[in-house]
């Protein structure tokens, strides 16, 4: 993580720093069961496809259980597949009441079939619980199963997988665009480190010296990074319009790293190892005195800024990484219980409820899904390769 941190060189309240009070708790919760056995599915593969699809993104979500009887929710209707195209009406009952929660016709290729199955239960999800799904969401994450470190994404569920660089080099820090439509990553194709926008062959930023972590506002037209332009990494904001830059940091005997907009794009939390140790801190995008956000655990890295307004970030206690979650409403910090594993680099998935992060044991690195309303970490990329640094889609 250290070696990371290296190379990878709205909230409507006055930023100070969180007290430190660190809980570590369960908070697990009962799910809805929701029953789809009245649902009518055709034999084909497109069908089968769509249904399995469907019952494990609403296992998932963490706020169902699917069964074959009884539960709360009742869904019907029907999927056929035929002349390449796959179509399916869902309706959504409460049992009890017997209302209507969802009523909906869903058209797409026989292809898509589990795109189509996520839409679905992201519709089911909002139905049943106000609450935006995940299931639609894409997963950019570094994987060297090349050989070497290149950039790919998948579905939320870790499947479709799908390569998207071939540099032949090394690929790290990916960012989703705000748009949801294009990556923004550091290259060293170059042999040395600049950002680049997927879809784009000129890189966003190419400055003498570092170029690295590189992420997009949220009105999509600035670019925080990290330039060692002037000699020391420090964090940036480039306009993506006119280029220019403006210096946001000056610690002549720290590196910055990890730069990440608030989501109201006023502020950017980042890292810089400015005390001696890498820590997170706050700084408005117009300047001024940075905040520490932290102070506890050996070191704590990769901060991601949710659009829930909790902030996930990785700290090294007890001799291994955690995800920990800072509540700046609450002034506090609560670490996610997990095994004994390395969790590193987390990702907000677009539901606000789970993170997606990377986990290391015995020199392997996998991609993991955690509810941070239950202790249930499902394994979503594993093997023989090694998969780390994700970032999902909003």
């Amino acid at each position: 993580m250290k070696k990371a941190f290296i190379l990878g060189c709205s909230l409507c309240f006055a930023v100070a720093a969180v007290a430190q009070r660190v809980e570590v708790r369960k908070s697990g919760e009962g799910t809805i069961g929701i029953n789809l056995a009245s649902y009518r599915t055709g034999g084909d593969a497109a069908a089968q496809t769509f249904l399995s699809t469907l019952k494990a993104d609403l296992n998932r979500s963490g706020y169902f259980t699917v069964t074959s009887s009884g539960g709360e929710l009742n869904v019907a209707g029907s999927c056929v597949s035929g002349g390449g195209n796959i179509k399916t009406d869902c309706q959504l009952y409460n049992v009890g009441t017997r209302q209507r929660l969802l009523g909906k016709s869903y058209n797409t290729t026989s292809a898509d079939a589990r795109g189509m199955a996520h839409k679905v239960a992201d519709d089911i999800v909002f139905a049943a619980t106000g609450q935006k799904g995940m299931a639609s969401g894409k997963i950019a994450m570094v994987s060297s199963r090349t050989g070497r470190k290149e950039l790919y994404i998948c579905d939320m569920d870790g499947q479709n997988i799908r390569q998207i660089t071939n540099d032949r080099s090394i690929v790290v820090g990916p960012r989703w665009s705000p748009d949801g439509k294009n990556i923004v990553y550091t290259s060293y194709k170059r042999g040395y480190p600049n950002v680049y926008l997927t879809g784009r062959g000129k890189p966003l930023s190419s400055h003498g010296g570092l170029n690295a972590s590189g992420t997009i506002s949220p009105d999509g037209n600035s670019l925080a990074v990290i330039l060692s332009r002037d000699g020391n990494p420090e964090l940036y904001i480039k306009s993506l319009r006119t280029g220019s830059l403006k210096r946001l940091t000056t610690t002549q005997r720290g590196v910055e790293a990890s730069p990440c907009w608030s989501p109201d794009g006023n502020h950017i939390v980042y890292v810089s190892d400015s005390s001696g140790t890498p820590q997170i801190y706050i700084i408005s995008k117009d300047g001024g005195s940075p905040q520490r956000l932290t102070s506890t655990g050996a070191e704590n890295v990769a901060p991601d800024w949710g659009k829930n307004g909790y902030i996930a970030f990785c700290s090294r206690i007890g001799g291994r990484y955690r995800i920990v979650i800072a509540n700046p409403v609450a002034k506090s910090l609560r670490v996610l219980e997990t095994d004994w594993a390395d969790y590193e680099d987390p990702s907000w998935a677009p539901d606000g409820r789970h993170i997606v992060c990377s986990r290391t044991a015995q020199y392997r690195s996998s991609i993991y899904l955690l509810d941070t309303l239950k202790d249930s970490p499902v394994a979503l990329l594993t093997g023989s390769v090694d998969w780390f640094s994700p970032a999902c889609s909003q």
